[in-house]
């Protein structure tokens, strides 16, 4: 039986234990809506390691989490970065 794929995009945080989920946006099924609102996210991908937050871009196959990309953020990417997704969702459902 063939099951939907959906993404999210994980919120994480750097602690003294690693990395640590604080939050996660449900984007839904649509690949292409998905990584076009992932596309948008300020941020960059090189890893550093004076980064602390992190945004994960990830696709749930047969309810397993697949990581597609990654994006490490400042504190005010990060506010930015919330604000986009939550308006680019609203839109997405209701226009």
């Amino acid at each position: 039986m063939y099951q939907q794929q959906s993404f999210y995009i994980k919120c994480t945080l750097k602690t003294i234990n690693g990395f640590e989920c604080f939050g996660k946006f449900y984007i839904g099924n649509d690949r292409e809506f998905a990584e076009s609102i992932f596309k948008k996210l300020k941020g960059n991908e090189e890893v550093d390691e004076n980064n602390i937050l992190q945004l994960d871009f990830i696709e749930s196959r047969q309810n397993l989490p697949v990581n597609l990309k990654m994006l490490h953020c400042s504190l005010d990417e990060m506010t930015e970065n919330s604000r986009m997704i939550t308006k680019e969702m609203f839109k997405y459902y209701n226009l």
